[in-house]
């Protein structure tokens, strides 16, 4: 493609980055209140002036080429440092669209975004959180329907996990090593002991995240995924799951750390097994992270560290 005449206007990158965030031209469009054709245009323009495909667009909507995103790396630094300039000396407010997350089903994730929403001074704004299934956060941060995914890995599904990263053009970072616990409702027998053993839980329910059709045991959201158990419920949101620990004392396993304010039915006791959980959070490895995405990870490291847990630098 030969390179257009002219230079890329402010305009365009703002397009360009409502585009992709809603993987869409017509959706772009609808928000910014322009036509279709219009937004359309725009963005043949823009990929004119730059001699570079930045999209593919399908039936479906548009997804990023490899030289797309890279040029979202560039053009989200550059509309972010136009709108701190703007704020500051022409008083202007932020953007509504600040931060989208998507994270297995983790209180400490809540927290942190709880602490990050309460310490944004804008009037206004736009930011999204989703508690969903493995394959949809690694799918939404590579869409970009999300900026921040933030999942767990272990030695059973590292391997598994980090190829399919790569193959997203995503990287893992890790946040904090954890030994597994399990999650049970303070009514529950176990729930005074200070270790439990697998044999334990033998006859309680043993309560899981649904994966889905992607319900591959490495996308599992517990460890020891593959241990058979008598009594097994599926369950897909984490009200569901605390609910279950109440009413029929079942019990999941994670990292052992949760919210006293957000979660005060449900305590966490060590299971003895040789395992470890390692928490991080993924991204775009070609895209540098705005600055609300890092002030929301300072949020994350904060309430990890608030547990006594050691942040992984």
């Amino acid at each position: 493609m030969s390179q257009a005449s002219g230079g890329i206007t402010l305009q365009r990158l703002h397009y360009f980055i409502e585009v992709v965030a809603e993987g869409s031209i017509s959706a772009a469009a609808d928000l910014l209140y322009v036509s279709q054709p219009t937004m359309s245009a725009a963005m043949k323009d823009l990929e004119a002036r730059v001699g570079r495909t930045l999209l593919v667009r399908s039936a479906r909507g548009v997804t990023l080429t490899a030289d797309g995103t890279e040029f979202l790396g560039y053009a989200r630094q550059i509309v972010e440092q136009v709108d701190l300039l703007e704020q500051r000396y022409l008083g202007r407010p932020p953007s509504r669209r600040l931060l989208g997350v998507s994270a297995q089903h983790y209180s400490f994730v809540v927290e942190a975004f709880v602490r990050m929403v309460r310490s944004n001074a804008a009037a206004e704004y736009e930011f999204s959180l989703r508690e969903t299934r493995t394959w949809e956060i690694i799918e939404d941060v590579r869409l970009f329907r999300s900026e921040l995914g933030v999942l767990y890995r272990n030695d059973f599904n590292r391997n598994v996990i980090d190829k399919l990263l790569r193959d997203s053009g995503l990287a893992f970072t890790p946040l904090f090593l954890a030994a597994p616990h399990i999650f049970v409702s303070r009514t529950n027998p176990l729930a005074a002991r200070d270790r439990v053993t697998l044999d334990d839980l033998a006859d309680l329910p043993r309560l899981t995240f649904d994966q889905g059709a992607n319900n591959s045991f490495h996308f599992a959201e517990e460890v020891l995924s593959t241990l058979s158990s008598k009594q097994e419920i599926r369950v897909s949101d984490r009200a569901t799951i605390f609910n279950l620990m109440i009413g029929l004392d079942g019990y999941t396993i994670s990292t052992g750390v949760i919210s006293d304010d957000l979660d005060p039915e449900i305590v966490a006791i060590p299971l003895d097994v040789d395992e470890s959980i390692e928490i991080g959070w993924i991204g775009h490895s070609a895209v540098p992270l705005t600055e609300q995405a890092q002030r929301y990870l300072a949020e994350l490291r904060k309430v990890v560290a608030d547990f006594g847990i050691a942040v992984l630098d």
